[in-house]
């Protein structure tokens, strides 16, 4: 038997209560596992009788075993009959265990808000339509070359952007040297901004084996507290300069950064067909984006605080796994900006927010459109999943078998919540009012019609689904001349 109330905007209290049948098969289940671990004098360990254990210890010895067979089990399927969507753990309140009566139990939990719906079909979105250019590809292609470039040592010559410095520096402040302001034999980019600001500079116009005095002033921010707002003098070394020779765009430059292609206008077509595939993605990604921002700010809902700080939570954790690459902690960041890791959480409070209503208003949607994930479709998905994974080509898949693993992983219900959302955010587009503008172009428009006034073009996404793009960033492999 269960029953709920409301106690709070989004926070319910449910009270279950299990039958005594029940409660008994637990106790017997609990009494089996329980009696393997005590010793009772005058019987084999294990072999106690249950009367004996109660009669010695309480019948309460057994209860804690049993309330893990009864609760979950009984709140899931309270959570069920109510039609509850609890967003965080529950909080557990034990009203009655006993022997020979029903167990009754209260739980506090947050559920999902309701949500108010704005209108979330005919939406007009103003899409800017963009081209790549030749001029786009040559970007990308001087890209390519600077990737590639050769660091040349200079015999001859003085310092200039971009070029490799080999230098030896000592700093003073007030005539004293201090912790980290020497080094030998150091490699610093010109104009990298790696430096103090100011220290680049300096060096521009040097010769090799000339020295030079550098002054500069720490920032007021400074991570070494004790150095902030201090003007520091540091004799420095010029003892290599090194540029960048760029490769030349032929056809030679093209084999060797691929087989596929063995001319230099092949490789420009591919670049530029992969260059408008990513556009595509790009700008369905941020079609979708504004389409569900828009839809969001008509909809009215009351976004739990639990719901704002695991959208937190997770944008933290993204952001650490960033700076891993970069051979940081995200502790190690919180030390070198002002406020720490709670400022940084501050400021992305009103993204997650939004970010956190938009999950919401899709769920609200998925519930008004009764959209499902058929088996078909998440098993379609499970095989895409593992064959981007681990499952290398001519592997077969053992599709029950995963299927299996997956669901003991919690996965499936994310796999299906997954097609669903895709499935909602299809919905929005196909029924939006997309009005293509040309780039610079200012002005909402509210309606179709206007759309047909000003003459350019509506588009729906039956126009065609985007694919991935193909083009991926080649690392920088900047080589050094012997």
């Amino acid at each position: 038997m269960y029953k709920w109330e409301k106690i709070d905007t989004n926070k319910v209290c449910l009270e279950v209560e299990v039958p005594v049948e029940e409660v008994d098969d637990a106790l017997d289940k609990a009494y089996s596992k329980v009696v393997k671990k005590i010793t009772v004098p005058g019987f084999r360990k294990g072999k106690a009788p249950r009367k004996i254990l109660e009669s010695r210890y309480g019948p309460e010895i057994f209860y804690e075993d049993a309330l893990e067979i009864l609760v979950d089990p009984n709140y899931n399927k309270a959570v069920k009959e109510c039609q509850l969507e609890p967003i965080d753990k529950p909080e557990l309140e034990l009203v009655q265990m006993e022997k020979g009566k029903p167990l009754i139990f209260k739980v506090t939990v947050d559920v999902k808000p309701e949500v108010e719906l704005g209108d979330y079909k005919g939406i007009t979105i103003e899409q800017e339509k963009k081209e790549i250019t030749a001029e786009d590809v040559e970007k990308y292609l001087s890209s390519l070359r600077e990737q590639h470039a050769r660091l040349v040592t200079l015999e001859e010559g003085e310092i200039r952007e971009k070029d490799l410095a080999v230098i030896d520096f000592s700093g003073t402040i007030d005539g004293e040297p201090f912790e980290g302001g020497e080094a030998e034999n150091y490699s610093l980019e010109i104009g990298s901004g790696s430096f103090i600001r100011g220290f680049e500079e300096q060096l521009i116009g040097a010769h090799k084996n000339e020295e030079r005095e550098v002054k500069v002033t720490f920032p007021e921010d400074y991570n070494q507290e004790e150095l902030r707002g201090k003007e520091a003098v540091f004799h420095v070394k010029v003892k290599e300069i090194k540029r960048p020779q760029l490769p030349e765009l032929n056809d030679e430059f093209v084999q060797e950064l691929t087989e596929e292609f063995s001319t230099l206008e092949e490789f420009k077509a591919d670049v530029e067909n992969k260059l408008k595939e990513n556009l595509e993605n790009k700008e369905k990604i941020n079609l979708e984006s504004m389409l569900i921002e828009k839809i969001a700010e008509e909809s009215k809902v009351d976004v739990p605080e639990v719901l704002v700080e695991r959208e937190l939570d997770n944008r933290l954790a993204e952001f650490e796994y960033y700076l891993r690459m970069q051979g940081l902690t995200l502790e190690q960041y919180g030390q070198l900006v002002e406020g720490g890791i709670e400022k940084i959480r501050e400021e992305q409070r009103g993204e997650a927010l939004k970010h956190a209503k938009a999950n919401l208003v899709l769920d609200a949607i998925i519930k008004k459109e009764a959209l499902e994930a058929t088996d078909e479709e998440v098993e379609e998905k499970i095989k895409e999943v593992v064959q981007n994974t681990n499952v290398k080509n001519g592997d077969e898949i053992d599709l029950e078998k995963i299927k299996e693993q997956f669901e003991k992983q919690g996965r499936l219900d994310i796999i299906a919540h997954e097609i669903k959302y895709r499935k909602a955010i299809d919905l929005l587009v196909e029924h939006a009012n997309i009005i293509q503008i040309e780039p610079g172009s200012t002005g909402e428009v509210n309606n179709k019609d206007e759309g047909k006034e000003k003459g350019v073009k509506t588009e729906s996404k039956d126009e065609g689904e985007k694919k991935d793009p193909g083009v991926e960033d080649t690392p920088n492999t900047r080589k050094e001349d012997e």
